[in-house]
């Protein structure tokens, strides 16, 4: 398997390659601030075809099983102790870049012992690099 990016309906699509077959990465973006998630939506769409906004917690579970999502964005001042780990379980095949405005090293290694594929910023850049580096890594296995 071979990450790749290309052009789709005006959009640029991080896809997978695999056996000359396309499968576009769903995003689904949880946040807690909501100028913040907008410009996070908007900067994924930039390089993702999918990508979908979890407006409230009780949308989360929904839109990710109704989306097939492959990467969760997720921001853990937003989520209750322990969601990660829970999600994680729920959705197994989902990687889980988990964001928040003051991670230190304690945060980040409980996120990553939940089972959190990365934690970040919830700056655009940031973002974006967390979820291209864990669909190259994820293409990669």
């Amino acid at each position: 398997m071979v990450a790749v990016c290309c052009r789709s309906q005006g959009h640029r699509t991080l896809a997978v390659k695999n056996g000359g077959t396309m499968e576009p990465v769903t995003v689904v973006l949880n946040q807690n601030d909501v100028r913040t998630a907008q410009l996070l939506a908007n900067s994924l769409s930039q390089h993702f075809q999918s990508v979908h906004l979890a407006r409230s917690h009780e949308e989360l579970r929904l839109t990710i099983a109704r989306n097939r999502a492959d990467v969760l964005v997720l921001d853990m001042e937003k989520s209750f102790w322990g969601e990660v780990e829970r999600l994680h379980r729920e959705f197994p095949g989902l990687a889980i870049v988990c964001t928040h405005r003051l991670a230190d090293e304690e945060l980040w290694t409980e996120a990553l012992n939940q089972g959190a594929a990365d934690i970040c910023e919830p700056r655009q850049d940031e973002v974006v690099r967390s979820v291209m580096r864990e669909r190259a890594h994820h293409a990669a296995a």
